[in-house]
Parts: C-alpha cells; sequence; structure tokens
C-alpha cells in the first residue's frame, strides 16, 4: 500500500518543523527523501546536497557519506547552489536565535 498524499505531506511538514529547531535527525531524513522521492516529494538534488550538508556539520556521518554520493551526479554549479542554500539556512537560524 503507497502512501497518500495527505501523510507525505505531513511527514515532510513535521520533519521540517523538526529541522527550524535544528534536528540533525530531521536534516537527514530530508536529504534522503529529496535524493531519492521518498515521502511523496521530487527528487531534487540540490536539496538533498543542502540537507545533507546540514547534518553533516552536525555530525552525522552517514550524511557526509550520502553528500558525496549525490555530488557525484551533480554539476559543480549546483553543488555551489546546495551550499549556499546550506549557509542561508544556518543564517536563518542564527537570526532567529538572537
Amino acid at each position: 500500500m503507497g502512501i497518500s498524499e495527505k501523510t507525505a505531506a505531513f511527514l515532510i511538514e513535521s520533519r521540517m518543523h523538526d529541522a527550524a529547531r535544528g534536528s540533525v535527525k530531521a536534516y537527514y531524513d530530508l536529504g534522503i527523501a529529496y535524493s531519492s522521492g521518498a515521502q511523496g516529494v521530487d527528487i531534487d538534488l540540490i536539496e538533498a546536497h543542502k540537507w545533507f550538508n546540514l547534518a553533516a556539520i552536525g555530525g552525522n556521518t552517514r550524511a557526509q557519506e550520502c553528500r558525496a554520493e549525490i555530488a557525484d551526479e551533480m554539476s559543480a554549479r549546483d553543488i555551489i547552489a546546495a551550499q549556499k542554500a546550506a549557509r542561508a539556512w544556518l543564517q536563518l537560524g542564527a537570526r532567529a536565535a538572537a
């Protein structure tokens, strides 16, 4: 039995909420979702790289491996875009904490 769109949207929303609170596990889960199309999201390697990068910064070694794996499928421009997105996410978190 497949996952319903409503359930998939809830799961992603839940992970995004946890990510906004700095959850390394949520970062990793979002990386998995965007890299594989799991949980009803479209595959987006830039988003996946961003989330794996954030999880890796948080100490998740599997995220480091996943980031490296998908980087092989990305252009240098895509990797730069993902890194910029990760930095922007971190800056938003720093502003929210201030």
